[in-house]
């Protein structure tokens, strides 16, 4: 049974689990409406588990993006003025917002080889369609900075008039990607509804690789897009492919000599300038008016002549270990005083570059009873985790990536909790560990300071019932939580 039901009715003391099941499904869709399927939105690969980290839109990618009609009108947020620039993808839904990041490696990429593209849409609650239309980022653009107005061409490269009538799902769109477009772009498929203030806005990640006839026979195949500083000593290559494989011919490579060629916009001018000084029917450049193609600090589009055979780019990063990154556990205390069970332990990460760091609190069980995540910069940078557990011999593991994620920093200290513990044992702090839910298992309801136990077969199935939208089952809180949990 999937958990992604948006559960509203209240389901206590059911006779059987039949009718238990029948309620969930009769509830599911209640809020749902459509999505991009072809090709795949954003929302829809974080459903097929393409894209992670992707929040409630792993379990909705059908009620992704809605928000005011209206799209590229005014500044967003009101009636007729479409979605805010930089909470596009998420409808400015907070449930949603993970689909606002943006970068240019952050989400899967879709390969476009045919200009002419058949758009469909998967409908599960339809309303009438006053029109689709599909934008596309504009030349330039910038894939590392949110998405907003200025990132798309102003008016949509295919229209389909609604009419005003109820859409159906796998009905297509013909429509033709312009041939200026090629290489990391973003398709914003937008579906207007007739009979509220709302649309629908899914983005959708490509990487269009369709030969498009431009003036002196150049054809696009790629493009050096820029996505994070390098060091020295770090290289970068373009890979270039013919329809057998990799071309070693037509492949070139830099080194990065110095802080200021590692800047994004520096080494892709360089490689771009490389490209073109080594090979005559390849150009790698931005095209002027007259058709010239000429290298900027940037993202460079990738050009080939037919002659060469080379019909793709690839461009690859080698880059090396930040061997004078360091990070260090500081002002830990010896001992921490719980009450209750329960103590807010503080220390800090000591480190000489920004980074991502995690820091994870072990029992003597080596099972985890806190966790903080935090991005620090340069310094000492205080931390506090929440902790719940009971006195005795515990284990603090410190672990920092830079944010470049080339270096990874880890550190382990011994640390004695004492004071009193909470008085009932649990296996995990509810929801972690969700999918290890079964018969028996005991969570802590942190909503609640209270203790919960899975009841049996066939009940303990509804105990991994659980989404921040479907949570019924919720110990101790949701609607029928006396379905799946005993409290201890």
């Amino acid at each position: 049974m999937k958990n992604n039901f948006k559960t509203r009715s209240t389901l206590t003391g059911c006779a059987s689990s039949l009718v238990l099941l029948s309620a969930l499904a009769a509830s599911q869709g209640v809020l749902a409406h459509g999505f991009l399927e072809v090709p795949p939105s954003r929302a829809f690969l974080c459903q097929k588990g393409e894209n992670n980290h992707c929040g409630g839109a792993q379990y909705e990618p059908h009620s992704t993006g809605e928000t005011f009609k209206g799209f590229p009108n005014g500044a967003g947020g009101g009636p007729l003025q479409g979605p805010i620039d930089g909470k596009i993808a998420s409808g400015g839904n907070s449930l949603f917002s993970a689909l606002d990041a943006q970068s240019a490696s952050r989400w899967q990429l879709t390969e476009i080889r045919d200009r002419e593209i058949d758009f469909q849409w998967q409908y599960s609650a339809p309303h009438p369609a006053t029109k689709h239309e599909y934008f596309i980022t504009r030349d330039g653009w910038n894939p590392n900075e949110p998405l907003k107005r200025a990132s798309f061409d102003s008016a949509p490269f295919c229209t389909v008039d609604g009419a005003h009538q109820v859409p159906v799902s796998g009905t297509k769109h013909h429509c033709v990607i312009p041939d200026s477009k090629s290489g990391h772009h973003v398709i914003l498929a937008v579906w207007t509804v007739g009979d509220t203030d709302n649309a629908f806005y899914n983005p959708a990640d490509v990487n269009i690789l369709a030969e498009a006839a431009l003036p002196g026979g150049w054809s696009p195949v790629g493009s050096i897009a820029p996505s994070t500083s390098l060091l020295a000593g770090d290289k970068v290559k373009a890979r270039a492919f013919s329809a057998t494989g990799e071309n070693p011919q037509y492949s070139v490579e830099i080194s990065i000599d110095n802080a200021e060629e590692g800047k994004p916009e520096n080494w892709s001018f360089k490689l771009a300038e490389a490209i073109n000084q080594a090979h005559a029917q390849i150009r790698a450049g931005i095209r002027d008016e007259d058709g010239n193609i000429t290298p900027v600090q940037g993202t460079n589009k990738l050009y080939a002549q037919k002659e060469s055979g080379v019909s793709r780019y690839e461009v690859q990063l080698d880059m090396k270990e930040d061997a004078s990154a360091s990070m260090a556990i500081a002002g830990l205390q010896p001992e921490y005083v719980l009450d209750k069970g329960r103590v807010g332990m503080t220390f800090a990460a000591q480190t000489n570059r920004r980074m991502n760091v995690e820091a994870t609190l072990f029992d003597e069980n080596n099972k985890q009873v806190g966790v903080v995540s935090q991005t620090v910069g340069e310094g000492n940078t205080e931390l506090r985790i929440d902790v719940r557990s009971a006195p005795g011999a515990h284990t603090l593991t410190l672990v920092g990536t830079t944010e470049d994620g080339r270096t990874t920093r880890q550190q382990t200290q011994p640390v004695t909790l004492g004071g009193e513990g909470a008085g009932i044992e649990y296996d995990f702090v509810f929801p972690e560990g969700l999918s290890d839910y079964a018969a028996g298992t005991k969570v802590l309801q942190p909503k609640t300071d209270e203790v919960f136990e899975c009841k049996p077969f066939p009940a303990s199935g509804y105990c991994k019932q659980y989404t921040p939208t479907a949570n019924g089952f919720e110990p101790g809180v949701g609607a029928s939580w006396q379905s799946a949990w005993d409290k201890l």
